[in-house]
């Protein structure tokens, strides 16, 4: 059992510990200055085996401001995985020179597959089109900063639903909240996934789908706007069939509400009108700024609270069973136990979430 903090999915922290580090966060933005030594001789890690610039910077420069110190690489093929190293290896490895380990990974799940092996905290900053949970706590505090609340919201998500990780991070959240209300606006072939739609049924939240903007707008407390990710189709042609179907433009923005806000986790390629940056409204740079000020709050919380002793994996070793998810991590790093939550007609991989019929 790994005996520390690990943030791999959101709900691994109760609903008071996202508070207490949201309030955490808001401390430290406002008094950035008091935090200057927290970390000092620390070492955090930063993986990244897919491109980032928001998440890996802000990850580094939260860590150097609370005066810790950085190994890592944000390229896998200048590391020891170019040779053919397996996760695990890289992993314990790394682990044993460091503190704390951030890791962003193509793949579904691998994130929980490194804690299994990993000597230090672990802390996911986005696997592969699954998950996203420190993209959340940015948005938790973006929206406590900008609308003052995290409850009685109605909630706009529009664009790549389907391996938005973002998206799927932020609707787990919000669905813990009371009395918050999701607008989905997609594509049929980008709808949200069906097992998120479960979480936001399961805990008794409402969601309605649409398909264009206008149909939603009037509505909302925040739209969340996405890009469609190039990286996440099998095919260009599928890409390019869904490229161009959402753009939020200052016209749009007319027919909003005057204390509306505009978030987007960014990059952004051609889903917001650059005219729109001008808006009061768009929240998404503030965001962005947000997300080093929670990052510093998540890394002091990890290195200072007492360890949370929980299994990683609690369902049944189904060896024998391959997930479906062709993006699992289970499918490449072949010694992981292939682990199982059993749901009556069907498995559900503890890795990506995928559903498996029996």
């Amino acid at each position: 059992m790994n005996n520390y903090n690990n943030l791999i999915d959101l709900d691994d922290y109760t609903v008071p510990q996202w508070n207490e580090i949201i309030a955490l966060g808001e401390k430290i933005k406002a008094h950035p200055e008091e935090y200057g030594d927290a970390c000092k001789g620390k070492i955090m890690a930063t993986l990244f085996y897919e491109p980032s610039t928001r998440t890996q910077m802000s990850f580094q420069s939260a860590m150097l401001r609370l005066g810790g110190s950085l190994i890592g690489f944000d390229n896998p093929s200048n590391s020891s995985v170019a040779k053919g190293e397996n996760l695990k290896d890289t992993i314990k490895i790394v682990s044993t020179y460091s503190d704390i380990l951030v890791m962003r990974h193509t793949q579904e799940g691998s994130a929980k597959a490194a804690a299994l092996c990993a000597d230090c905290h672990v802390i996911n900053a986005g696997d592969g089109g699954h998950l996203h949970p420190t993209q959340t706590l940015t948005d938790l505090l973006t929206l406590k900063c900008e609308l003052g609340r995290l409850d009685n919201l109605t909630v706009g998500l529009c664009g790549d639903l389907k391996y938005g990780r973002t998206v799927h991070s932020l609707v787990k959240a919000l669905s813990c909240f009371p009395n918050n209300k999701f607008v989905l606006i997609s594509t049929p072939a980008l709808a949200l996934p069906g097992y998120i739609k479960d979480v936001i049924k399961g805990r008794g939240a409402e969601f309605t789908e649409v398909r264009t903007i206008d149909e939603a707008i009037r509505s909302l407390d925040m739209l969340y706007m996405t890009r469609i990710q190039r990286e996440r189709f099998d095919s260009e042609d599928e890409y390019l069939k869904q490229r161009d179907v959402y753009c939020l433009t200052k016209a749009k923005m007319e027919y909003a509400r005057k204390d509306m806000i505009v978030m987007h986790p960014l990059p952004r390629v051609n889903e917001i009108e650059v005219a729109v940056d001008d808006d009061p409204r768009a929240a998404y740079f503030r965001q962005a700024n947000n997300g080093m000020y929670v990052r510093m709050a998540l890394i002091l919380y990890t290195l200072t609270k007492k360890p949370k002793v929980k299994p990683l994996l609690t369902g049944e070793i189904h060896n024998s069973v391959t997930c479906s998810n062709p993006k699992c991590i289970t499918q490449t790093e072949k010694y992981l136990p292939k682990s199982y939550i059993n749901h009556g007609d069907f498995l559900i991989c503890e890795y990506c979430d995928e559903r498996i019929l029996l």
